[in-house]
């Protein structure tokens, strides 16, 4: 399969599963490979994936590999271990610094006493300083994992290298890499240490809710209502990057107060100009050299405070 890889994200797969039609579509035929790591010690229970698509899966066994690097280069895992505390604490004041910017910029945004001379100005000001705390956490997290792989060089290690060339045989034979949900951070940084990307070669690529959220640039958690905490969505890591200007958002209908316009609005002009896609049941888009094609259905989130149709582009 020659030219850009294809990635299709696709909406949650457990009730309404839609990936056996995406890869016919997609005419893919023979084996896929697997990646169900962000579901943690249940990653090997893939039996119903498999009888849904109806052709030989490969589950490349992501999170069990890690787990027995982990047990076998000790320090390696103090190493990880001592980078997760780091990412941690900058995490916790980059919260702190966006709630209160987050905060200001909603109040902006829903305030209707204003003139639109100095009240414009003064939003888009607010929204400017929260992208600016989201590109200088990002920036931070990049240092840290540049600083990580500079002094500990993982695929050098006996262990990391073994199961990387482990993964490399597995996916040589198939044709797509299936990427599922779970645990986003557990998905990421283990497909990270073992190369998941680099590793496969140019097939296409499906994944829905986290495994979706990995592929773009920016690891975004949301939540309007959770049962705890503020509810602000927060920047999580750097994904893969596959998936320019995308912001994947699964269960979007379920997280989300979409019909609250104010917060709908500053998502869309926060994460702007990426397209902030709403991956409901049932959704569906294809990406490919920077160009998506959607299924009719699959909506966005718009600077207008409204969730519409995803069209071409």
């Amino acid at each position: 399969m020659s030219g850009a890889r294809e990635i299709v994200l696709l909406g949650p797969q457990r009730l309404k599963p839609t990936l056996s039609a995406a890869l016919k579509q997609s005419k893919v035929k023979g084996s896929v490979a697997v990646v169900t790591a962000g579901w943690e010690e249940r990653e090997g229970e893939d039996r119903e994936l498999a009888e849904h698509v109806g052709m030989e899966i490969r589950n490349l066994s992501i999170y069990q590999r890690v787990e027995d690097i982990f047990e076998r280069d000790g320090e390696l895992f103090e190493a990880m271990r001592g980078r997760h505390n780091t990412m941690r604490k900058i995490q916790t004041y980059y919260r702190l610094q966006l709630a209160h910017a987050l905060e200001s910029a909603r109040e902006l945004l829903g305030r209707s006493d204003g003139e639109s001379e100095f009240l414009d100005p003064a939003r888009a000001d607010a929204i400017r300083a929260v992208r600016q705390l989201d590109a200088d956490h990002l920036k931070r997290i990049t240092e840290v994992h540049a600083e990580f792989d500079a002094k500990w060089t993982p695929g050098d290690r006996e262990h990391v290298a073994h199961h990387r060339n482990a993964i490399a045989s597995e996916m040589s034979a198939c044709q797509a890499l299936c990427i599922a949900g779970g645990h986003v951070a557990i998905l990421l940084n283990r497909m990270r240490l073992m190369d998941v990307i680099g590793l496969a070669p140019k097939v296409p690529i499906f994944a829905w809710s986290a495994g979706a959220m990995v592929l773009g640039e920016r690891v975004v958690l949301f939540h309007d209502s959770p049962p705890q905490g503020a509810g602000d969505a927060e920047v999580l890591e750097c994904g893969f990057g596959l998936c320019k200007d995308v912001v994947a958002l699964p269960h979007a209908s379920r997280r989300l107060r979409l019909e609250d316009k104010t917060r709908v609005e500053l998502f869309a002009r926060r994460f702007g100009p990426a397209k902030c896609i709403a991956l409901d049941e049932l959704s569906q888009v294809a990406y490919s050299n920077g160009a998506l094609k959607p299924e009719v259905g699959t909506q966005c989130l718009t600077a207008d405070g409204l969730l519409k149709e995803l069209s071409a582009a």
